[in-house]
């Protein structure tokens, strides 16, 4: 069993912050007891990948967030690449969550990764969710799990 804890959301959406000063706050709020959740924006690919990979290793964090914006939200087309560079670059799959704004945005996340792929969805969305993942909802039977 887990042990629980709070998870403290680090995002630099509304702010600049240089990313060995964001390591520091990580290290702040884990040396406090709780759990540093680092969300990230897809600026460049390689430098979040960079980024995340010194979270881990510096700090020590458990998980970090990927933003959907520029990935599947306000974009054209949805950037497929950063999501499959992100996840060769940084196993295992239960490091990495992404924020999955629209159900058909966490219908295709599943279908690609599997029903144990870490979302952030709205609090609205998490039945649908949880029906995806059973293998109840509009997948049309495409997801299947073995578990008793």
């Amino acid at each position: 069993m887990q042990e629980p804890g709070f998870v403290i959301e680090l995002s630099t959406g509304f702010l600049s912050l240089p990313p060995d000063d964001w390591l520091r706050l990580a290290g702040r709020v884990q040396e406090a007891g709780l759990k540093p959740k680092p969300e990230l924006g897809i600026y460049d690919p390689s430098k979040v990948i960079n980024l995340v990979k010194r979270f881990v290793k510096e700090v020590g964090v458990e998980r970090v967030m990927i933003e959907s914006e520029g990935i599947t939200e306000n974009v054209q087309n949805w950037r497929t690449d950063v999501i499959q560079a992100i996840l060769r670059e940084l196993p295992p799959l239960e490091r990495v969550m992404f924020e999955a704004a629209d159900p058909s945005v966490f219908n295709w996340y599943i279908r690609e990764f599997g029903v144990d792929v870490n979302l952030f969805v709205d609090h609205s969305q998490i039945v649908q969710l949880a029906g995806l993942r059973a293998g109840k909802s509009d997948t049309f039977g495409k997801i299947i799990t073995f578990r008793p």
